[in-house]
């Protein structure tokens, strides 16, 4: 079969206007926001928006807006060409219209600083993020002002603003009528379903499962990055949330019994503990006790690699 290179779009006015000669034409539209080095899992998530959409948007910009001043940007790992061929082999296997939106800077408002950030295609530039002091002079961020504390909001806490921002921006801009995400970023997933509810956008939000490596890890882009013995180490991480939801199955529902036993598996596999937290699926609040639906959520790191995951608990008391 013929391999249909998508077309790439790299500014966000003709963005718009393909969108809208789409909808002209009675065709619904799917997004897909991805920061680029794609694998399966977003690739998962791709094939999933084009049997809900009859066209899909795939974005791939590396958000300099989720990045404090402290953490280098510059280090996301990126391969452009590499992306638009995984792409070009699932439209070739399926039916449905890909497009790729990849913008060189979406917080460039043309005020004539020569700053420059990265959308993730690899281009020149110096790569800074727009908190900086002294930066593009974007000022208007948006905050899901709960659900954006806990978990991965504490070590980070200018991460969920620069999401939430950044997806408003993309929803503006390609106006979808379905977008997809991922669990592994549960949080992510529950503040932009929050945030889509509260703002009274249009969009529907789809959450789709954890996309795992055969050895169940969970597939990130940040993998790469880990040697071969810290990914060995890496899978403590899914094994001890494994034996976490089993116990809690068969009856086991201390959330501080719990986190203690996958503390200790992580810890003795040379893990550093981010968090671990039992958080009701829905407003992300702590429990002591499972009675109802929740979500293990944990952060940790291997080496200089942050690694999150999570697992569902859907157990009543």
């Amino acid at each position: 079969m013929e391999t249909r290179e998508p077309e790439v779009i790299r500014d966000k006015e003709a963005m718009r206007r393909w969108s809208r000669s789409m909808r002209s034409q009675g065709k619904t539209i799917g997004l897909v926001p991805t920061m680029g080095f794609l694998h399966e899992g977003h690739l998962s998530l791709v094939r999933q928006s084009l049997t809900l959409s009859h066209v899909t948007v795939v974005s791939i910009y590396v958000n300099p807006g989720q990045f404090s001043p402290t953490e280098d940007l510059s280090t996301y790992p990126s391969d452009f060409s590499g992306d638009l061929a995984k792409l070009s082999a699932v439209s070739s296997s399926g039916s449905g219209v890909i497009v790729v939106f990849n913008p060189r800077n979406l917080y460039d408002y043309d005020d004539g600083r020569k700053k420059e950030t990265s959308g993730g295609d690899g281009g020149g530039g110096k790569v800074v993020s727009c908190v900086e002091e002294g930066g593009l002079g974007h000022e208007t961020w948006v905050r899901v002002e709960r659900l954006e504390k806990g978990l991965c909001g504490k070590s980070r806490p200018v991460f969920f603003r620069g999401v939430a921002t950044i997806v408003t921006k993309l929803f503006n801009i390609v106006e979808p009528d379905v977008a997809m995400f991922g669990k592994k970023d549960y949080q992510q997933w529950r503040l932009i379903k929050r945030m889509v509810r509260d703002l009274d956008f249009g969009i529907e939000i789809v959450g789709s499962d954890i996309a795992r490596e055969k050895d169940g890890l969970a597939m990130s882009s940040r993998n790469v990055h880990l040697s071969s013995e810290e990914r060995q180490r890496a899978l403590s991480i899914s094994r001890s949330l494994a034996m976490a939801k089993a116990y809690a199955e068969q009856g086991q529902t201390s959330c501080s019994k719990l986190k203690d036993m996958i503390i200790s598996e992580i810890v003795g596999a040379a893990g550093k503990i981010d968090y671990v937290e039992i958080v009701d699926q829905e407003t992300l609040e702590g429990v002591e006790e499972i009675k109802s639906g929740v979500v293990i959520c944990v952060a940790t790191w291997f080496g200089s690699v942050r690694l999150i995951d999570n697992i569902e608990i859907n157990v009543t008391v």
